[in-house]
């Protein structure tokens, strides 16, 4: 369809869709299945667009994954590394005193990541906290009637010491 001399698409033509969210129709390919979950190297690798952070994805993996080597356990869990940025990188820990041990280990750190062949000459250490972990439900333990009656009869027959204190409230807290 021509337009005031410019070629228009035909309706057929026009998608709202990208053409990565069609499936493949060429034989030997392997279908684009949208309700499929995928990871994010097969995203990634799907178009040169994505280069560079590919490659900066993969930097902060392989960052990852010496560090774990590199760092006590207690570290290696609660340290996130950044990017690489002029010779300086930077690393999250969860906490200041997290932090803190980081800072007491950076020169061996820093001569570690060197020597495995990092392009590093200094770090940066800096605090991220990490969201709250949702705190741990109360218990909300329910006993019979016939348990707490239990318990109390046996509290009944104890000397008085602090277990048959404790057995007394138990069945007193369950039988209400």
């Amino acid at each position: 369809m021509r337009h005031a001399g410019r070629v228009l698409p035909t309706k057929s033509q026009m998608s709202r869709f990208s053409p990565f969210s069609r499936q493949s129709l060429k034989p030997g390919t392997r279908s684009f299945n949208v309700r499929r979950p995928q990871a994010v190297a097969e995203v990634l690798n799907r178009t040169d667009a994505f280069a560079a952070l590919r490659a900066g994805v993969e930097q902060v993996a392989a960052l990852e994954r010496d560090l774990a080597e590199l760092l006590p356990d207690y570290l290696a869990t609660s340290v996130e590394p950044g990017f690489i940025k002029d010779g300086v990188l930077a690393l999250f820990a969860a906490h200041n005193a997290l932090a803190a041990r980081l800072r007491h280990l950076e020169p061996r750190l820093l001569s570690d990541l060197q020597q495995r062949g990092w392009p590093v000459n200094s770090l940066r250490i800096r605090v991220r906290p990490q969201p709250a972990k949702e705190p741990a439900r109360a218990k909300e333990a329910r006993m019979s009637r016939v348990g707490a009656d239990a318990l109390h009869a046996l509290s009944e027959t104890l000397e008085p010491s602090p277990l048959q204190a404790a057995l007394a409230r138990m069945a007193a807290r369950h039988r209400k």
